[in-house]
């Protein structure tokens, strides 16, 4: 314990578990308002409706069958079963628009929208309703009706249904036993009962749909046809299929997609009866599978914020060590080329106005924005910085540099928050040039002499006790 290097680290180590204790506190704080915002996000969900996906619309026909089958004591009985039937659309098109409506809570902003849609639903002739019946006899069927589901209908403002021309009152709700959610409509009239008659169909529905933060469709038509606009400039398009064209500008974009029934599994899916798989937020309306392969294939749009201040501020938390590393690589490279000696307490001081940025990020991001309070928290603490360094450093010429050195480590943390795709690489490359710096100051230095306690060096006189003296 007599040798100054020795004794130097374990300080130094004792200083950077306390400062990681802190970090960790701050990292809790930025969790705490992460929760904080999904919970103000479900409170809008719970008001409102959630994320909307549409389905359809397909011909539905409840039938039943007579099963024959022995009971426990060998004697044969007959029940009745019930099982749907549908018919699914030849041609399926889309021409949908959405408005942009935010909602907020407290200090969390919610992205909710109206959509108008057109729905238009062609049934060939020939397309007749198809079910289970497995051997056993057809025993009744109820009249076919047109079926509507959607994700969470309370977000419906309007709806009107036209079927071949005439109108059709709608009915809520779905009548199915996996995906009772949405619109139905009355039973048909007998010229359009569902694909028995020799003619073409049309089906169109007019719709104006609240959501929250994603609208998506599941392509249950022959072929699938999808054009969108909206006011958002910011559109994350996900699920199973990408648009084929898409236009983003300020003022909103705009985006098509081309599905065919040959590209898609999600007609069969449908029979089959198979859950309805989230895209982004959980939905409440149906249960989901735990294996993709078992959802329905569905795609859509997600109306995120690209600057979000809480996904930033989680992510440069993550930097907070690195960061406290690096800066006391800085002072230390100051205290050994300078012969200079550096207090623990002072490190811990230094540390502590790092770690204390983190938590101006984050306060400071939910009534500023994330660039103005980066640029806000990063500029206090580098003239702070830049203050202490002079004095313990004993000079304004030695705090400069240093100021200008924790003013470049600001500078690369924000460019990493912003980059996607080349964070890992970037950052790489910085950590090397710094070790790079730190071998090549220090390749003449004799550790062995340096670490000797024998002869301590003197404290060096701070800025204030020079500045007295020339005085």
């Amino acid at each position: 314990m007599k040798n100054r290097l020795v004794q130097k680290a374990l300080s130094l180590a004792i200083t950077m578990a306390l400062l990681m204790v802190a970090l960790m506190m701050i990292s809790d704080v930025v969790r705490d308002r992460i929760y904080n915002r999904d919970r103000a996000v479900q409170s809008v969900v719970n008001s409102t409706a959630g994320p909307q996906t549409l389905f359809g619309p397909v011909l539905a026909q409840r039938c039943t069958r007579e099963v024959s089958g022995k009971d426990s004591e060998g004697r044969v009985e007959t029940r009745l079963v019930s099982f749907q039937r549908y018919a699914l659309p030849d041609e399926l098109s889309h021409q949908t628009r959405a408005e942009m409506q935010p909602r907020a809570r407290g200090l969390y902003q919610v992205n909710t929208f109206l959509m108008h849609d057109k729905l238009v639903a062609r049934f060939a002739p020939g397309n007749q309703l198809q079910g289970k019946p497995e051997g056993s006899a057809v025993r009744h069927c109820d009249a076919p009706r047109l079926v509507l589901p959607l994700s969470d209908p309370r977000g419906i403002r309007s709806a009107t249904l036209q079927v071949d021309g005439k109108p059709l009152p709608l009915e809520p709700g779905t009548g199915h036993s996996v995906y009772p959610r949405g619109l139905q409509s009355k039973t048909l009239a007998a010229g359009a009962s569902g694909g028995d008659s020799n003619a073409t169909m049309e089906v169109v529905v007019l719709l104006q749909l609240m959501g929250t933060e994603r609208v998506a469709f599941v392509p249950l038509g022959g072929t699938n046809q999808v054009s969108m606009q909206a006011d958002w400039p910011h559109p994350s398009f996900g699920g199973n299929f990408l648009p084929l064209s898409r236009e983003v500008s300020d003022q909103g974009f705009t985006a098509s997609w081309s599905i065919p029934a040959l590209a898609s599994s999600a007609r069969q899916a449908f029979v089959q009866e198979r859950s309805l798989c989230s895209l982004g937020i959980a939905d409440t309306s149906y249960a989901y599978a735990a294996e993709e392969s078992q959802c329905l294939e569905q795609f859509g749009t997600s109306f995120i914020d690209p600057v979000n201040p809480y996904s930033l501020s989680d992510r440069a938390t993550k930097y907070g060590v690195l960061f406290v590393v690096l800066t006391f690589v800085a002072v230390a490279m100051f205290e050994v080329l300078k012969k200079l000696r550096v207090h623990p307490v002072q490190y811990l001081l230094v540390g502590s106005a790092l770690c204390i940025f983190f938590l101006l990020l984050i306060s400071l991001s939910e009534h500023l924005g994330f660039t103005q309070a980066y640029a806000i928290g990063a500029g206090a603490c580098v003239l702070l910085l830049g203050y202490y360094a002079s004095h313990i450093l004993g000079s304004l010429r030695r705090g400069l540099p240093f100021a200008a050195l924790i003013a470049v480590m600001y500078g690369l943390l924000f460019v990493l928050l912003q980059l996607e795709q080349t964070a890992l690489a970037v950052g790489s490359l910085a950590l090397f040039a710094v070790l790079a710096i730190v071998m090549v100051a220090t390749r003449k230095i004799d550790w062995y002499a340096f670490g000797k306690g024998d002869n301590p060096e003197p404290a060096p006189k701070t800025w204030a006790q020079g500045l007295q003296e020339r005085a």
